[in-house]
């Protein structure tokens, strides 16, 4: 993997970037064959001394991506890399699944030595609840504010202008991103 670590407010220096790689390379024991991938990582550090780290690594079959704001940076380099595991499990285990009952085998993931598999959590994948309805054409700002007299974090709708199906949502921060189908 290719590191490209950033930082905003605080330099990054040797013993970070090792520390942010080490942590990063124990994820390729999941994995065949070392994954050829660019991991970025943003290192923030803001006025009340709090850190924020966030890592994004695309790969082929699917997109890890975690942050954490912590006091500690190097405790938010930590959880990061426990997300990152646990998003890569819960990948495996739905994989496995789907290949199991196409009767083949995945070779995409392995099993790592040593590593505590929580089989609770990983099966808990299972569909509660099923809504249908009809998509309303409308701009991004109807779809916001319908999305807030309803008090959810997200609302699909088909946009006006493209006749393609949106999703508005509401952001950790407090402002509201929008998703393009193409």
């Amino acid at each position: 993997m290719r590191y490209n670590i950033r930082g905003e407010n605080i330099e990054v220096t040797p013993a970070i970037r090792e520390y942010v790689e080490k942590k990063i390379a124990k994820l390729e024991r999941y994995f065949t064959e070392a994954p050829d991938a660019n991991v970025n990582v943003n290192l923030k550090f803001y006025q009340d001394k709090t850190a924020k780290v966030e890592v994004t690594i695309p790969l082929p079959q699917l997109v890890l991506r975690a942050e954490e704001i912590n006091v500690d940076m190097y405790g938010a380099i930590d959880l990061i890399s426990d997300k990152l595991e646990r998003q890569i499990r819960k990948h495996k285990t739905k994989v496995n699944r789907k290949f199991r009952e196409k009767g083949e085998f995945p070779i995409t993931f392995t099993v790592a030595e040593n590593s505590e598999v929580n089989i609770a959590e990983e099966d808990d994948l299972e569909l509660v609840r099923t809504k249908r309805f009809d998509l309303k054409p409308m701009d991004s700002e109807e779809a916001i504010l319908q999305m807030n007299m309803l008090g959810h974090s997200f609302y699909v709708f088909t946009n006006a202008d493209t006749n393609r199906t949106n999703v508005v949502y509401k952001r950790k921060d407090g402002r509201y991103g929008l998703i393009e189908a193409h």
